[in-house]
């Protein structure tokens, strides 16, 4: 039953849609505890210090961060995989292309959604390398367990900034696309919905995307240091 409901277009999508509401909790929460940085060096560090302790004593130090990562990583890798069949099943089912296509109904979003989401997933990794284990530039001056330091030395260089600015705008507009085919793919898209779906999409991506910006910005005019 399960298989077969996997096999099929709907099952796909259904699972695009459970890995990527776990993605949109991350990015959420991600961000939230980060707004720490307004509050100093000791309370960004501390809150970065309780995560590695979640779980204690029951999980090793740094447990729960590493359990985390690997559900992220299969939330990832599942709904790369799920968006790239339900491509292939799209496109098997008119192999012939439309003579004139058109995007007039298309959002921009939707139409950047496969670059923008290579664009993140190279973010993500370079965005471990910098701040979670290790400098990614040679000049950074990294230093375990100072994520306050790291972030502020980070994005004293303007082309990490830059290019970190760059993967939020496409986050943001994959967060708007994403969630709105999210209801759908759930059955939640019932015409009187609709308004509201797209509201709060945006509103979601709009929030993430002043939230995370704020942060290279902050330290390149001087107001985080």
């Amino acid at each position: 039953m399960l298989l077969t409901l996997y096999r099929s277009a709907l099952g796909k999508k259904a699972l695009m849609a459970v890995s990527g509401l776990i993605l949109f909790g991350f990015v959420l929460g991600h961000m939230i505890g980060n707004l720490k940085l307004y509050l100093g060096p000791e309370s960004l560090n501390h809150y970065a210090e309780w995560l590695r302790e979640i779980g204690s004593p029951g999980l090793p130090h740094g447990g729960f961060l590493w359990i985390a990562r690997l559900v992220l990583i299969a939330a990832v890798g599942i709904h790369i995989v799920s968006a790239w069949q339900v491509t292939r099943i799209s496109r098997n089912a008119r192999p012939v292309g439309y003579a004139g296509r058109t995007n007039v109904e298309a959002t921009y979003a939707s139409r950047t959604m496969r670059w923008g989401g290579v664009l993140i997933l190279l973010f993500v990794i370079y965005h471990l390398a910098h701040f979670t284990f290790g400098p990614a530039w040679a000049h950074s001056d990294f230093v375990p367990g100072d994520v306050y330091h790291n972030v502020v030395v980070g994005f004293s260089f303007w082309p990490i900034s830059l290019f970190y600015i760059v993967a939020q705008a496409a986050l943001a507009m994959h967060l708007y696309h994403g969630l709105w085919s999210l209801f759908q793919s759930l059955g939640w898209n019932h015409p009187n919905l609709n308004s509201w779906r797209r509201k709060f999409a945006r509103a979601f991506a709009a929030i993430i995307f002043v939230g995370n910006v704020s942060f290279p910005v902050s330290v390149l005019t001087g107001l985080v240091g």
